[in-house]
């Protein structure tokens, strides 16, 4: 982390839009705003990202599932499947817009980031319970979403986080933009550490051991470590062939 705080160029923002960049086109007008700057994800990575991060944080803290490790009942799943399925239909729209062939309807930001959000949700909801049956030597084997209930509470999470950045898109206000700036970047990072913690704790043979959330420094370090070197090699190829933070030439 220090390494990678020191080797990127900029300030505070500008380390968050490499973060970013390693994960998404950040074509400029597929992308949200605050306060005359771009956000590091365009709308519908700010929705995937954010979405998991709140994702999480719903079913950790609101609904203090803290090491449940069984996936929702077969109810909620097909409702995933449903939010998977309105992501990649909006998307695959949004691709036919921009590649100048058929589509259905004119793509819209809002609507980006809407299916994005239920999108990360979906992810955080699959990625949390396997993190946690593999990282805890004793997880608890209660399903991380109960229900409709539950996946009511975290949808009203998402809204309210759908809301805020919209809100925010029509903002001066420097603190949101920084607030949402980072916590995207936390997003992208939540999720990358998280898959990167499980697969080296599966490769050095080394799950189920954490006790307490000491035992787990160690695994998350490399995790963090894995995914910064990923970022950072990502962030090198990408703008040696593009020459640019922002865009995919000559897309936009």
């Amino acid at each position: 982390m220090v390494v990678f705080l020191v080797a990127t160029p900029g300030g505070v923002l500008t380390k968050a839009d490499m973060v970013g960049y390693a994960v998404c086109h950040r074509i400029s007008q597929r992308s949200f705003s605050v306060a005359g700057r771009q956000l590091p994800l365009c709308a519908r990575c700010s929705g995937t990202f954010l979405g998991a991060l709140v994702g999480f944080f719903g079913q950790a803290v609101v609904l203090r599932r803290r090491r449940a490790a069984d996936f929702p009942p077969p109810g909620v799943i097909v409702l995933l499947v449903g939010f998977v399925l309105a992501w990649a239909s909006d998307g695959l729209n949004s691709y036919l817009t921009l590649m100048k062939g058929p589509h259905l309807y004119e793509p819209q930001n809002w609507l980006r980031l809407t299916t994005g959000a239920l999108q990360g949700l979906t992810m955080s909801i699959l990625v949390y319970p396997v993190f946690n049956f593999t990282l805890w030597r004793d997880p608890s084997l209660e399903r991380a979403t109960r229900g409709i209930g539950d996946l009511g509470v975290l949808l009203l999470l998402e809204t309210g986080m759908v809301g805020l950045v919209l809100a925010s898109s029509s903002s001066e206000w420097s603190f949101l933009l920084y607030l949402l700036a980072l916590l995207s970047a936390l997003g992208v990072l939540t999720l990358l550490v998280s898959v990167n913690s499980m697969l080296i704790l599966l490769i050095v043979r080394r799950e189920n051991t954490a006790g307490n959330w000491r035992d787990a420094v160690v695994p998350l370090l490399a995790g963090l470590t894995v995914s910064l070197i990923q970022i950072g090699t990502i962030d090198l190829v990408r703008y040696k062939l593009t020459g640019t933070l922002t865009g995919i030439p000559p897309l936009g």
